[in-house]
């Protein structure tokens, strides 16, 4: 019985996880949990039961409520996703991925070079992994498979390049993590007596993750190049002629390349720069581009009264689901912490072998192995500040933490057989392809992307060095 009281908070983070893989929302998953191992601990103390816990810290609980209500980094997140919705229904992305595929599309892979660098643009306009995988699997898995591309080829294409919207910015989940970071950053600094701790904001995560992102992309397209020329019955060059009747376009492709190309680039430029530039943070970067993506969408007339109120009602849906969800998990930290969670959670890092690598090693695994059964806005506000705080403690760098974080969840959306990308996709992909043949499509993007986690644990300066000279 002690046994078990000593690890009451691992008890109460597994008791989450099995309610959450019953089917229950999320947010009502984890308050309604934590609000039941509040009533277990105050009734085996007024037992007599030697129990570890804390009520009086649920005291901290409205203080929590009013400083996400207050938090002005978290309004980055429904302004980003107002612009990706935007753009998503003014038919940006399907004109752009025309323009691309006429340009590319006589060589051997062009299609799947179109889809890598649209759905890149399309990463960095919509940050949400699930619009991209969809979006990008409606407009482009029709043509690759009409055009004789592998099946396995052009769904793990489309899988792979879905989920930059992990890791390029102005990704959703560099935000919520940036914010959840900073938090335990600091925490780590006054655990450790730094009563002047430094800070770390979501505009250091975005800078930090552009050169993993791009990386990735150009990964992306040399494999892709590499399979077409040695095996191209997999990946063939379409007929130019053939392909603009299908897409039923006349004259030259540059009008059509600059209409699809300049507005979306401009947009990501102008939010992207203003941060960079230190002209803007990223939360009135989002306003920039929410702003972007409201003209654009005017001038490409596609803009009326009909879809401004889906936009607003998906955006509302959205924002709420994540702001739920934060409470819910603002109040679960607490119970974890009331039940001395942080204590245990560095006493046994602390004691596993290997120090610091071995802790790391461990909690990107948790957090592989997560990933299949929770959402990034799961991880982001349930694992990160409880283990997040003790790797700090730790020495390690906030950015590149981060960085690891987005690219390992990354590749735990694309493995099979639990992948979110993977039932993303499998929901819009015709009955004629295999669920067999999206598994076998992912495997050569998941070792790209385990080999870009192997290279920033080795090199941490790929995520670090950017943001250290700006």
């Amino acid at each position: 019985m002690e046994f078990l009281l000593d690890f009451m908070p691992l008890i109460l983070f597994f008791t989450v996880c099995l309610v959450l893989m019953l089917g229950y929302p999320v947010a009502l998953a984890l308050a309604g949990t934590a609000l039941m191992f509040t009533g277990l601990g105050m009734l085996l103390q007024n037992m007599g039961v030697p129990v570890h816990f804390e009520s009086r810290m649920l005291g901290a609980m409205p203080n929590r409520l009013y400083g996400i209500m207050t938090n002005s980094t978290l309004l980055a997140v429904p302004l980003f996703v107002l612009m990706g919705v935007l753009l998503e229904k003014s038919k940006i992305a399907e004109t752009l991925l025309d323009a691309m595929a006429l340009l590319f599309g006589t060589l051997r892979g062009g299609l799947g070079i179109s889809v890598i660098l649209v759905g890149m643009l399309m990463a960095a306009s919509t940050g949400i992994v699930g619009a991209t995988v969809v979006t990008m699997g409606l407009l482009s898995l029709p043509t690759m498979l009409k055009r004789g591309y592998s099946p396995s080829l052009a769904t793990g294409t489309i899988c792979a390049t879905g989920t930059l919207g992990q890791i390029i910015p102005p990704s959703i989940a560099l935000v919520l993590l940036g914010d959840v970071l900073s938090n335990a950053y600091q925490r780590a600094q006054l655990a450790m007596g730094v009563w002047s701790p430094k800070t770390v904001s979501v505009g250091d995560l975005f800078v930090g993750a552009l050169i993993p992102g791009l990386l990735l992309v150009v990964a992306y397209i040399v494999y892709l190049t590499i399979t077409a020329w040695v095996k191209p019955e997999t990946a063939p060059a379409a007929d130019r002629q053939s392909l603009m009747d299908e897409l039923g376009h006349r004259g030259s492709v540059w009008p059509l390349l600059i209409k699809g190309l300049i507005p979306p680039v401009l947009l990501i430029v102008a939010v992207l720069g203003s941060i960079l530039g230190g002209f803007a943070t990223p939360t009135e970067a989002s306003a920039v581009g929410a702003m972007g993506a409201f003209l654009l969408a005017l001038v490409n007339r596609r803009l009326n009264l009909a879809m401004l109120r889906e936009v607003v009602r998906t955006t509302a849906q959205v924002t709420s689901m994540v702001f739920l969800i934060l409470i819910g998990a603002a109040l679960f930290s607490l119970v974890f912490r009331a039940y001395g969670g942080e204590e245990l959670v560095t006493g046994l890092f602390e004691a596993m072998p290997g120090g610091v690598v071995g802790a790391t090693l461990i909690v990107m695994l948790v957090i592989f192995l997560l990933g299949f059964i929770l959402d990034f806005i799961e991880i982001t506000f349930v694992v990160v500040p409880i283990v997040g705080p003790v790797l700090l403690m730790m020495g390690l760098d906030p950015i590149w933490l981060g960085i690891m974080i987005a690219v390992n969840l990354q590749t735990s959306f694309l493995t099979p057989p639990f992948g979110f990308a993977l039932f993303y996709l499998r929901g819009v992909t015709p009955q004629s392809v295999p669920t067999s043949a999206i598994y076998r499509g992912v495997i050569p993007f998941i070792l790209i992307q385990l080999a870009m986690l192997v290279a920033l644990a080795l090199f941490p300066g790929l995520a670090t060095w950017l943001p250290s000279i700006l």
